[in-house]
């Protein structure tokens, strides 16, 4: 069993742990009285903890608005909101004092919600664009979302690279059988399965084609992208993700970004394959990601038209890009323009050449239909393009360093940061995630904190391998008296981690040899530490909690949340716990893991909502923190619900 039962874990943490793991045992010893009077004690003194903690925030939450010079207080409308929070907060403290005991149950949806995607699902008969989100107060539904009627748990990797469930996501046999695009060709349905073996992305499928794109940047192959400086790659309207299949095999982290489809999804597909995805678009907002955050920026037939908007998009993708990061586009739009009867698409290809070179990139190379530029890597290139042709540089005030859906901005983005860094000059991989004192100080982290955030999390891995271990062996609960199954040992492929704050649990488990990928969110309540995450070579996003993560039902085999109640307690947010608990759910496969880190009163309630979710839970000491608690939740299986 190697490290995922590690010796390092001390006994008094491994006898919290039984065979019985989520059991409790009601027969009480010789001193059941006093052991029933010392426990109801304890049960008091949490609650009145919990209670008082909740007035506390609600109190402030009323001070807060009452300071509050703006607010508007025609027709009394102003106090609704408040009021609806207090009275979520009441019944909070109420279910509490109630005990687990007497807790209701939430309901399920319908079925037909099984794909429910809050911000983007949209009434049946609505018409008009999917592509932006629109996250208004009436966006969520409070009932748990159930899986497909046939759902089945996804296969372990590497076969579940290459083949899902057909149940598992919503699709049509026609869509698979007539899918025209080339991203997504011969995709095969074989009974209850879809296999994505002979998915090509090119006629000479996907590992010629990567080969070319290496052999056009002056590459030997695409083992040799790690010593170009390209690490991570934004895949643009991605297929269903055998391009970061392909890479993610040779340690390049591939996120796909496409829209959000109500069938045939190139996100749920991707995700359903364990592979990194999620729901974004190039529309009228900026893209949740920190500027200069990737080595290479993918599009291969991804549906966008560079040309229109007044080269807006392509703005974007420069701002996402590095410098000396490579923009790959495969269109049919460079080799048609030769022929004389393209008038349209000689048009376009005319406008993207001369934009790409108003943006200072160079192009390296055209094959057929695929064309590389790549960005300059010095500043001044801007100052020696004509001012009526060439976008300005964005002033400071516009120029973000991880803006969150701000509108889009027809300015040169990234210029005023000191992240401006050459992806040649970054270090390799694996060792570019260790960054030295003086890389901290571009993002003013002490190296003194960054270092006891490692030690932290190399600790809880060890930790959290020791408590899942015996559960997570396989595609179901491994059974006593079962053999090991040969590597990969885990039904783990990723980890949503909501408040990753440094990166620090994505790099213990890369460090403790875990095959997975992390995505990692900082929240918007928080310091902003996603440049310092996206530069340690990881993937990651913003997000505020008060909204639905944009990401399909059923795709995250962990999630994790460490300090992320208190957080989002002490902002002051205008949605409850019981709210984020319900996306989490959502979100969340079934048999697969939630593990929050908080401080005892949050952890408490956590333990009342996972109950009402008909989770199974378990409340767990930290012994490097007193004040701190550990709550290890696991979703039951459809079967077990209902």
């Amino acid at each position: 069993m190697g490290d995922l039962c590690s010796t390092n874990v001390s006994n008094s943490l491994r006898n919290k742990i039984d065979d019985s793991y989520f059991r409790v045992d009601k027969n009480s010893g010789g001193n059941g009285k006093m052991k029933h009077q010392l426990f109801s004690l304890v049960l008091k003194l949490v609650v009145a903890i919990t209670t008082f903690s909740l007035l506390l925030t609600s109190v402030r939450r009323l001070v807060s608005i009452s300071r509050k010079p703006s607010v508007n207080f025609i027709g009394g409308y102003w106090w609704l909101p408040l009021q609806e929070q207090l009275i979520s907060d009441f019944k909070d403290i109420q279910d509490l004092a109630l005990g687990s005991s007497r807790l209701k149950e939430i309901e399920f949806c319908a079925q037909e919600y099984e794909n429910y995607v809050p911000c983007f699902n949209f009434s049946e008969g609505a018409q008009g664009s999917h592509s932006d989100r629109q996250c208004d107060g009436g966006s969520r539904v409070n009932c748990v979302v159930l899986p497909p009627r046939n759902y089945k748990l996804p296969l372990r990797w590497p076969a579940g690279r290459d083949v899902i469930w057909y149940s598992n996501v919503k699709i049509s046999a026609q869509e698979v059988l007539a899918s025209g695009t080339v991203t997504k060709r011969l995709m095969m349905l074989e009974e209850d399965q879809i296999s994505f073996r002979s998915d090509s992305l090119m006629f000479d499928g996907v590992d010629d084609y990567s080969h070319q794109i290496a052999d056009m940047i002056g590459l030997r192959s695409v083992s040799d992208f790690n010593q170009a400086g390209i690490r991570t790659v934004l895949d643009i309207g991605c297929g269903y993700g055998s391009f970061g299949a392909h890479l993610f095999s040779r340690n390049i982290l591939t996120m796909c970004v496409a829209n959000y489809e109500p069938s045939g999804s190139q996100v749920q597909l991707t995700l359903e394959r364990g592979l990194p995805a999620m729901i974004a678009s190039f529309s009228s907002k900026q893209l949740p990601f920190s500027s200069l955050s990737f080595d290479m920026l993918h599009c291969a037939r991804c549906g966008i038209d560079w040309d229109q908007k007044d080269g807006i998009f392509l703005v974007e993708a420069d701002r996402l890009l590095r410098p000396g990061g490579y923009f790959v586009w495969t269109s049919p739009v460079p080799s048609i323009h030769r022929s004389p009867e393209s008038d349209e698409s000689q048009k376009k290809w005319q406008f993207v050449q001369h934009f790409a070179e108003s943006l200072c990139w160079n192009m390296l190379s055209q094959q057929e239909d695929t064309v590389i530029w790549r960005k300059t890597t010095h500043k001044n290139c801007y100052s020696s393009q004509k001012r009526d042709l060439s976008p300005p540089l964005c002033k400071k005030g516009y120029d973000i360093e991880s803006p969150y859906y701000q509108p889009l901005h027809r300015c040169i983005g990234g210029t005023h940061s000191e992240r401006w860094i050459p992806i040649k000059q970054h270090t390799a991989w694996p060792s570019r995630a260790n960054l030295n004192s003086s890389e901290l100080n571009i993002y003013g982290v002490r190296t003194e904190l960054f270092l006891v955030d490692s030690l932290k999390w190399k600790s809880a891995v060890q930790e959290y391998w020791s408590l899942l271990s015996p559960q997570i062996f396989s595609d179901h609960p491994k059974r006593p008296g079962d053999e090991d199954p040969s590597p990969p040992f885990n039904m783990l492929r990723n980890v949503l981690d909501m408040n990753a704050q440094f990166g620090g649990l994505n790099h213990a488990l890369l460090e403790a040899g875990k095959h997975l990928w992390v995505m990692n969110v900082v929240p918007t309540t928080a310091s902003d530490s996603l440049p310092l995450i996206l530069d340690r070579g990881f993937i990651g996003t913003s997000h505020n909690w008060c909204e639905a993560f944009p990401s399909y039902p059923r795709t995250y085999d962990m999630i994790h949340a460490d300090g992320l109640l208190s957080l989002e307690t002490q902002q002051h947010q205008k949605c409850t716990i019981l709210d984020l608990f319900l996306d989490i759910d959502r979100l969340l496969r079934p048999e697969g893991w939630a593990i929050f880190r908080d401080t005892l009163s949050m952890i408490e309630l956590a333990r009342t909502l996972a109950t009402r979710l008909s989770w199974d839970a378990r409340i767990v000491d930290v012994e490097s923190n007193i004040d701190e608690r550990v709550l290890v939740c696991r979703k039951s299986f459809p079967g077990d619900k209902v």
